[in-house]
């Protein structure tokens, strides 16, 4: 009863039999898109990421050695030995990766496993299940419960009340005539 139904009219994809020359060969027709919305590109980019930003990303696969720097987020899923600056730009350490670098960035959240010390100009995430060994400095931190730590944390209050200079070469410089951050 249900599949013995034959549709009353012809399907868009195919153009009527009756209506093609007979010496030309069957093509579909091209989808109506009638009724139809376009999708936004917007909706595929991840959250946190606006229109002139995108985020690169390193897979589990590839192993860098040496400096890597530049001008857009970045996420790394693979290994890193070496130094990453991303000055105004977004890190993201996946849960697969393992670093070996020195890191600034404006921001860093780590899911995996670092060995280094983290410049951040505005904070530095450590999640649940990563790791880091090293020295931290940032204008705000987050470690969550079940993260590992070793290391100091220097909380650098000039980056948050200054954003047009660098952060990193005021911290560097006031930190050659101040004591020693407490190490826990």
């Amino acid at each position: 009863m249900w599949g013995n139904k034959k549709p009353d009219s012809p399907q868009a994809a195919y153009p009527e039999l009756k209506n093609l020359p007979s010496n030309q060969p069957l093509k579909p027709a091209p989808a109506a898109r009638e009724g139809t919305t376009a999708m936004s590109t917007d909706a595929m980019r991840p959250l946190g990421a606006t229109a002139d930003r995108s985020t690169a990303r390193l897979g589990a696969s590839l192993h860098v050695k040496g400096e890597i720097s530049g001008n857009e987020d970045l996420l790394i899923d693979g290994s890193v030995e070496g130094l990453i600056q991303l000055d105004e730009r977004k890190l993201t350490i996946g849960a697969t990766a393992k670093v070996t670098a020195d890191i600034i960035a404006r921001e860093v959240v780590v899911y995996g496993n670092v060995k280094g010390n983290l410049r951040a100009k505005d904070r530095i995430e450590i999640k649940k299940d990563g790791s880091v060994n090293g020295d931290l400095t940032t204008a705000r931190i987050m470690i969550e419960d079940g993260a590992y730590f070793k290391g100091s944390i220097e909380i650098d209050k000039t980056s948050e009340k200054d954003s047009t200079g660098s952060a990193f070469a005021r911290s560097s410089s006031a930190s050659a005539g101040s004591p020693a951050a407490k190490t826990i």
